[in-house]
């Protein structure tokens, strides 16, 4: 439990620290590459232009996110663990308890997808993820680590905390803990599965930032406006 709770402190804190930074060193290099980015094509400044995501494709993309086949694997590895660990031991082991566990596992990961596209629809927000203009292994981690709890706002694109980002892993996990879980879990263990769940939204999002993404695989189709950075203009728009 101490381990998990510090986790997520250093998480937020990371985030806190760093985003200021960010867009800071971000609006600092769009003022200082006006002269050079007047000498690029057309079309290279239309790769760099924030584009909303319609209605269709943030509908696709939730689908894809909270019922395509990577909550299915997701999933199905989080029953193995808790099969193998026995947790919780009130659902036994064999066929019937790995089904109640990975049918657990898949809603409390539907549940959280659902939650933040619906707050982030509320709040008008971005939940996609966009790669980092960025180069270098830490610096693009470092992206990736922020995205988990942060969005994009406004038609210019900024990126801002996000609310629903924050609530998301934990609201999955407290209806499973008082759904369906036997009644001796409580909400101090409904705070130790969201972590969890938030340290998968970070893993996801390194995903998205590093490994292969051509046209044709999966972390496209995942995201399908990931192709590119979203240019941030700074902390005044």
């Amino acid at each position: 439990m101490k381990v998990t709770r510090a986790m997520f402190v250093l998480l937020v804190t990371i985030v806190l620290t760093a985003l200021p930074s960010e867009i800071r060193s971000q609006s600092l290099s769009s003022s200082e590459g006006l002269s050079v980015t007047q000498k690029v094509t057309t079309s290279s400044n239309l790769d760099l232009t924030y584009v909303r995501p319609t209605q269709k494709t943030m509908v696709i993309n939730y689908t894809f996110d909270a019922f395509g086949p990577y909550p299915i694997a997701g999933a199905a590895f989080a029953a193995g663990i808790n099969q193998l660990s026995n947790a919780p031991p009130e659902w036994n082991q064999g066929a019937e308890g790995f089904g109640k566990r990975f049918g657990s596992d898949f809603a409390i990961a539907a549940i959280g997808i659902t939650t933040r596209y619906a707050l982030a629809e509320a709040f008008k927000e971005d939940t996609l993820y966009y790669r980092c203009q960025c180069s270098g292994m830490f610096p693009r981690l470092r992206h990736a680590t922020i995205s988990t709890l942060t969005a994009r706002r406004g038609e210019d694109g900024h990126r801002a905390f996000s609310f629903s980002a924050l609530v998301a892993p934990y609201a999955g996990s407290m209806t499973a803990i008082y759904g369906w879980y036997p009644d001796r879990f409580g909400a101090k263990d409904a705070f130790r599965m969201g972590n969890y769940s938030l340290l998968g939204y970070v893993g996801g999002n390194i995903a998205l930032e590093f490994l292969y993404s051509g046209p044709h695989s999966m972390l496209t189709r995942m995201h399908l406006n990931n192709g590119h950075g979203a240019p941030d203009p700074g902390p005044n728009h």
